[in-house]
């Protein structure tokens, strides 16, 4: 059995999401979102990132980190910001030797539903079916990251063989 680390990357709120991987079976084992106080200074923000997502590792000892790729938006200040809260999984994981995987929105979509351009709703419906989840996880970061995990199974089983 693997463990897979799902990171949908945030400063305000960040996806995880822990799966279990046993063959092509997975099974979601945790998720939800790391939220930081709005209130700090945003360096705070970012070891708050740092610890919280420490824990998760040192919890479950996950073998792979799958993140999303940051997308060009429109606001570039919130880019930046993402850019920077990236740096730190980054950083944090190094720390732990574990390998990283990215993909880009398109290419999650498209492993979760067959459909690169799927909306939010076909993704929340697709992971809650996948995981046989009771209800859709929210907030959507936290089935974002869900699927971002997912789509790392393939190359879970590539760095296994």
């Amino acid at each position: 059995m693997s463990i897979i680390l799902g990171i949908d990357p945030g400063y305000d709120r960040l996806g995880f999401a822990i799966i279990a991987v046993n063959g092509s079976r997975a099974k979601a084992i945790d998720f939800g979102v790391i939220t930081t106080n709005k209130s700090d200074d945003f360096g705070c923000r970012l070891l708050q990132l740092e610890k919280d997502l420490t824990y998760l590792i040192k919890e479950h000892k996950p073998d792979l980190l799958v993140m999303e790729k940051l997308f060009t938006t429109v606001n570039q200040k919130t880019a930046m910001k993402v850019a920077e809260s990236r740096g730190v999984v980054t950083l944090t994981v190094a720390r732990y030797k574990l390998p990283v995987v990215e993909f880009t929105p398109n290419q999650v979509k498209s492993a979760v539903t067959g459909n690169g351009a799927a909306d939010k709703k076909a993704v929340q419906k697709m992971v809650t079916k996948l995981f046989n989840l009771s209800h859709v996880p929210k907030p959507d970061d936290a089935a974002d990251a869900l699927a971002i995990a997912l789509t790392g199974i393939g190359r879970l089983n590539l760095l296994t063989k």
